[in-house]
């Protein structure tokens, strides 16, 4: 089982305050299976015992996707934000990585256990909803994100994976959808994940608030 860090403490403005999702995971990102189906052709009328004509399955369209290619940056116009990202793994203890804050706040990063964007299944990318010094985080706007909105990806061999915004959807912490968010999808998605529901009196993040999205075709 793979667990994500959960927030840091302190105040939402306050130095030292960070995010990124408190979740276990049992299954990232592997391409999704092709789903099969057969379909047979009814009896013709007045000739009943004749069996059913049957053919072979007809093949499942999957939707198509990009070959394999690193992220380079993020930009969601929609927004204002234009991002390089990290690409960060597992900490000794299983927990993702997370972007670190030095002072002027931290870019998002990519889980390099996932897909690249673009590829087959969900990719999964993290970001801070705050900053050291009161600032705020790459990711502090993404409730502001409605269905429609473009999400681009620039890949290290010169493409570029055009997104579009699905939804969005806030999670309490300790009943985080994990199949949800990181189970087999047909097509390429993605995964932009950031903390939520700030409470003043334990200074932790409850939620997390993940936007869902899709390689447009």
């Amino acid at each position: 089982m793979l667990s994500l860090a959960g927030c840091a403490g302190g105040t939402a403005t306050a130095p030292g305050a960070g995010v990124s999702p408190s979740i276990s995971v049992t299954s990232l990102a592997a391409p999704a299976p092709a789903p099969s189906s057969a379909t047979a052709a009814a009896s013709p009328a007045g000739t009943p015992g004749l069996p059913a004509a049957t053919g072979p399955p007809p093949a499942q369209q999957l939707p198509a996707v990009l070959g394999a290619s690193p992220p380079v940056t993020l930009t969601i116009p929609a927004i204002g934000v234009r991002t390089d990202l990290l690409h960060l793994g597992l900490e000794d203890n299983g927990s993702l990585k997370v972007p670190e804050d030095i002072g002027n706040g931290a870019p998002a990063s990519w889980y390099n256990g996932s897909p690249t964007p673009g590829e087959r299944g969900p990719s999964v990318m993290l970001g801070h909803v705050n900053a050291l010094g009161g600032h705020t985080g790459v990711f502090a706007d993404l409730r502001k994100l409605t269905p429609g909105a473009e999400i681009n990806v620039s890949r290290t061999d010169g493409s570029t994976a055009v997104f579009t915004v699905e939804r969005g959807a806030l999670y309490p912490k300790n009943e985080f959808p994990t199949l949800e968010v990181y189970g087999n999808t047909p097509g390429a998605e993605l995964r932009l994940i950031t903390c939520d529901g700030y409470d003043p009196a334990t200074g932790l993040f409850d939620d997390n608030y993940v936007i869902y999205a899709k390689l447009n075709a």
